[in-house]
């Protein structure tokens, strides 16, 4: 009797720990891998996973892969270069997430109004003081994207840069759907554009959205590009704009439209 009672308990233990096992991802990697690296992070109940390729990251998250990228402010290309993302405990809690204000008292005049808010690499976009939608970004790191109030400058539907280059090439980095609104008393202009976006602050002082499309093109990743957040915005501020759109220059500023980073 006393042996069936052992047998029944390990048993039970056993298949406790198997159901346990089985729970967890097989990449499930120490929390600690994954920074925490912005406010909004602590809503949000999440383990660290890491990524070994797209399959596998594509039949974790399935619908929910662009809310999980968006909720890191990572792209695609980047997750599957050996980065550590933030995976929700409950894939719906970062469906529509958003770690700016619904309401924003001093964009109440203007049409069009763009927050940025660097702490937490997002932006928001508010139409009359309403927030209509936000976005990740990648704003600068070393070389600081400047703080305060902004006009629109200037719009550049394929616009290069004079300076940087994809890296290990010589072609000028592709700063596609640039929106440009500040140069620096050095001359040096600031653009919101399409770019690379890792997870964290990574350029030198634009401020960088997600550009499948973009990346397609010269890296060849993805291969069905969804994430076109740079068109999004230009489009946004520029209702008229497309692909045949030539470069315009706003000397006093576009009309009932501004924007702020802070």
């Amino acid at each position: 009797m006393v042996n069936k009672i052992f047998l029944f308990v390990l048993l039970s233990e056993t298949c406790a720990s198997l159901a346990l096992s089985q729970s967890r991802p097989p990449t499930m990697v120490p929390k600690g891998r994954c920074r925490i690296s912005f406010p909004s992070d602590s809503r949000i109940e999440w383990y660290c996973y890491g990524a070994k390729s797209e399959k596998a990251l594509e039949g974790l998250l399935g619908q929910y892969l662009e809310p999980v990228l968006r909720f890191n402010r990572i792209d695609r290309m980047h997750a599957l270069q050996g980065a550590y993302i933030k995976i929700p405990l409950n894939f719906k809690d970062v469906v529509g997430f958003t770690p700016m204000p619904q309401k924003l008292e001093q964009a109440k005049s203007y049409c069009r109004y763009l927050l940025l808010d660097l702490s937490e690499q997002f932006l928001g976009a508010y139409e009359f003081g309403e927030l209509k939608f936000s976005l990740p970004i990648a704003s600068g790191r070393g070389h600081s994207t400047p703080t305060g109030i902004f006009k629109i400058l200037g719009r550049d539907r394929w616009h290069r840069s004079h300076r940087y280059t994809i890296t290990g090439t010589n072609i000028p980095y592709p700063m596609f759907w640039g929106v440009k609104f500040h140069v620096s008393k050095r001359g040096s202009a600031f653009w919101i554009h399409s770019r690379d976006v890792p997870g964290y602050p990574a350029s030198h002082g634009c401020v960088g959205l997600y550009d499948e499309e973009m990346q397609k093109r010269f890296y060849g990743y993805p291969k069905s590009p969804r994430l076109l957040d740079s068109k999004k915005i230009y489009l946004w501020f520029f209702p008229d704009g497309g692909d045949n759109d030539k470069p315009q220059m706003y000397p006093e500023g576009l009309p009932d439209a501004l924007i702020e980073i802070k």
